[in-house]
């Protein structure tokens, strides 16, 4: 093990890159796992819960782990493969004592015992080895104005109230909300999916909408559904509208036919609008999978014009690739297209020149009605991540990005598909 890995905290640990020894990365750490004693002993880490490619989680014992710095972790040995499943002995780090109520005594100048919350959990490796929980992490809670927040980095046994499920009912979500909004949507989703219910409540109820919105596009149906189920009808319609048309659409689409027509009430009548068009078309065509909301310029727009709009973070890199040029009105589905500009032809030419200059109009449109095969050839044909949707009159309808077509061509229940294999660990 590097004489390096002293003290690691679990909430850094979180995401970081876990190498083999030929130096592949193989997987991305998302939880510790550890066999909880008693308040006065800490507890052993028993390995880690790694993430490996296909949203599927494997336990990585403590003992094939080299090294923990220089922010990656090193493994040793081939890695069981096997779907990670928790045991009722056991518990993770991150995913259930972050937010725990506790109560700190003991020594450190502390006259009486102050109520605090846990917000991160170091580990160090002892003299045999093994890696134990030693650190806690915690903030006080609201009790005078002056000492609203002080924090504390206390031993594990001045702590009580993480000990088996001691205080859980008392658990928030702040500090593994702020984990989560670390991640990215994907890798948020996954470790939203394997939290226990509870848990996952408390976590959905503190996420803001813009996140949760963000997370939820990332999710299975059946976790869409059972997470909105949990909303208050306001709230479901707010991330309704948070969330880009197309995702919003298939989600509604899940839901009971009359949940869904009280939130498209609720929502603004223009996000309404768009979530009720993409409905009204056949599945898996052009019109069901595009999205209302591509990068849209007018004519006299310049190239500085339309690379300030694809900067926008909140866009894929697939929409961000291609940039629509509409007469006016400069949005679907009214605006009548008048051609396309690549990211990469933009960026080869001067700035102050007009788009309308390098447009790309030698390629025949997609059609609302097209099917999801005809979509992907289109695509393949001319080497695009993105293509516009028109209509009748040639009016842009919306844009197809090679990630909407991955999403209705995968098999359904991809996002969270177990293991052929039976679970456990050896």
């Amino acid at each position: 093990m590097s004489s390096s890995a002293k003290r690691v905290y679990a909430a850094r640990l979180a995401g970081l890159p876990l190498f083999d020894p030929a130096g592949d990365q193989v997987a991305k750490v998302r939880d510790l796992v550890v066999s909880m004693r008693s308040e006065a002993s800490p507890p052993r880490v028993l390995g880690i819960v790694a993430e490996v490619p296909g949203r599927r989680r494997i336990f990585v014992p403590m003992t094939r782990v080299t090294s923990i710095d220089s922010g990656q972790v090193q493994t040793t040995g081939l890695l069981n493969m096997r779907r990670f499943e928790q045991r009722s002995t056991e518990t993770l780090v991150i995913g259930q004592m972050l937010d725990r109520e506790v109560t700190i005594v003991g020594p450190g100048g502390r006259d009486e015992p102050i109520n605090a919350t846990v917000y991160d959990v170091a580990m160090e490796q002892g003299r045999t080895r093994d890696w134990v929980l030693t650190r806690v992490a915690v903030r006080e809670n609201a009790k005078r104005l002056r000492r609203r927040g002080q924090t504390y980095v206390v031993e594990w046994r001045d702590v009580r109230g993480l000990a088996a499920t001691e205080g859980a009912d008392t658990q928030g979500a702040t500090a593994l909300v702020h984990a989560l909004n670390e991640m990215r949507p994907a890798d948020a989703a996954s470790m939203l999916h394997d939290l226990p219910e509870e848990r996952r409540t408390a976590v959905v109820a503190a996420l803001d909408d813009e996140r949760l919105a963000d997370v939820l596009e990332e999710l299975s149906e059946e976790d869409q559904v059972s997470i909105m189920a949990q909303l208050d009808t306001e709230r479901a319609a707010d991330v309704l509208e948070e969330m880009s048309p197309d995702d919003a659409a298939d989600l509604v689409a899940d839901l009971p036919p009359e949940t869904a027509e009280i939130l498209l009430d609720l929502m603004e009548p223009e996000e309404a609008e768009d979530v009720r068009r993409l409905m009204s078309y056949v599945a898996d065509t052009a019109g069901a999978m595009m999205t209302s909301e591509p990068v849209i310029v007018g004519p006299d727009a310049t190239i500085a014009d339309a690379l300030a709009l694809v900067r926008n973070p909140d866009l894929t890199p697939a929409l961000a690739a291609l940039v629509c040029v509409c007469r006016q009105p400069l949005e679907t589905p009214t605006g009548r297209l008048l051609g396309v500009a690549h990211i990469q032809r933009l960026l080869r030419e001067p700035p102050s020149e007009l788009v309308a200059g390098v447009l790309d109009d030698t390629i025949e449109n997609l059609r609302p009605e097209d099917t999801i095969d005809d979509v992907a050839m289109h695509l393949a044909t001319y080497n695009l991540v993105a293509a516009p949707v028109v209509g009748e009159n040639g009016n842009l309808l919306g844009v197809v990005s090679v990630d909407d077509l991955l999403d209705h061509m995968l098999p359904a229940g991809w996002r969270d598909r177990a293991l052929q294999q039976d679970a456990g660990r050896g």
